[in-house]
């Protein structure tokens, strides 16, 4: 019995590798002869970075830099074990994680520090990226990002303009030969699977501005701002942002890397399935258990369960969900070869219970699940032709 365990991390709780840990417990308790392999895995927000440094032997290296409201901390960045190729995490410098809720202001957020993550990557001699741009505090369109490498972005009266979303609506023009000279001869690979366009009702800011702290009257300042700011890039660039898909992912920084840099846009999922060779693991396999915090109607939208069970499909192996919690929404996910979601609550409990006890009530639940599993594909199959 070949079982392939290939969870996302449960986010505040565990990362994707202890959650891994974990399952593997249950299975083995269920049947300690079971032949396991475990694929950590991320669709490209955070836990990114140490998933794609642990599947290929890589490192990481530490710099400071300025984080969303400004502060200088201590981030990261992996270095694959090709030593060629950089993955850089933006939630590690302007992450939704570094700012206490009552403080979360996407009018002063900046992703100035994920720029200081790149540039200390050049100045390194890297040249190639992955920029994972999930789990962004931010709603700056990349402002920040490209100040930090050089860019000259000035208002009316000629001075640069200051941090965060709240600024752009004063950008006036753009010096593009300021920009650094290095980049042309790089590679970016974003990340992502966000398809929102910059600005509208899809946009950055009408769909993430809220959940990053922005009240109604400021998502409309935001998205307004966007819409600026997107207009000055056009003038300056040729390349128009506006209803771009995927420009708005991570409040905008998704277009301006398509405007300012030789990137391209992959699902994230899809790029970290293929550094972690799911598609090896799964061979031979019987059944794969994946998860993730929270399974709902988000997670057909390309979430990690989904591109897991996408890439066991192909193999015609069945796929089990584990999750923190189950939502809405997923009857859709029957359609790609997920056979059972499960909750990994086992008794009535809070949140803040759940969170603390995660690594517990995943090895409890997956040994529940792989027992019935297997009992109903060999013995119970006779009994339930009866």
């Amino acid at each position: 019995m070949k079982v392939v365990i290939a969870p996302d991390s449960f986010k505040g709780s565990l990362n994707a590798i202890d959650v891994a840990s974990s399952i593997n417990q249950g299975v083995k308790k269920a049947y300690p002869n079971a032949e396991t392999t475990l694929v950590p895995v991320a669709d490209g927000g955070e836990g990114t970075m140490s998933t794609l440094v642990a599947a290929t032997n890589g490192i990481t290296k530490k710099t400071t830099v300025i984080g969303p409201l400004g502060e200088n901390l201590e981030a990261e960045y992996g270095v694959l074990g090709d030593h060629k190729t950089c993955v850089i995490e933006m939630a590690t410098a302007s992450g939704l994680d570094l700012v206490p809720k009552e403080k979360l202001s996407p009018l002063r957020a900046t992703t100035y520090g994920t720029g200081q993550l790149i540039k200390d990557a050049l100045d390194n001699g890297y040249r190639s990226f992955i920029l994972a741009v999930g789990g962004s505090a931010t709603n700056d369109g990349g402002m920040g990002m490209l100040q930090a490498l050089g860019l000259k972005v000035l208002d009316r009266d000629g001075n640069e303009i200051g941090f965060g979303g709240g600024e752009l609506g004063k950008v006036h023009s753009i010096d593009l030969q300021t920009l650094d000279r290095r980049i042309p001869n790089c590679s970016f690979l974003i990340a992502s699977d966000v398809q929102n366009p910059f600005i509208g009702p899809n946009g950055a800011s009408h769909v993430f501005g809220p959940q990053k702290g922005a009240k109604p009257n400021e998502v409309k300042i935001l998205d307004d701002n966007l819409s600026h700011w997107a207009d000055e890039i056009e003038k300056a660039t040729g390349i128009r942002l506006h209803n771009l898909p995927g420009a708005g992912a991570a409040g905008g920084i998704g277009g301006a890397f398509l405007a300012f840099f030789p990137a391209k846009m992959r699902p994230g999922i899809e790029v970290v399935l293929e550094y972690c060779q799911l598609d090896k693991a799964l061979e031979n396999a019987d059944v794969v258990i994946t998860g993730e915090g929270k399974v709902d109607f988000q997670t057909a939208s390309g979430k990690t369960p989904l591109g897991v069970a996408k890439a066991a499909m192909k193999k015609n192996v069945p796929t089990i969900i584990v999750a923190g919690s189950v939502g809405e929404g997923t009857d859709v996910l029957y359609d790609y070869g997920i056979v059972s979601i499960n909750s990994i609550a086992k008794e009535p409990m809070t949140l803040e219970e759940s969170m603390n006890r995660t690594a517990e009530l995943l090895a409890y639940s997956s040994e529940q699940v792989i027992r019935s599993y297997f009992y109903l594909a060999t013995k119970g199959r006779s009994f339930l032709c009866k």
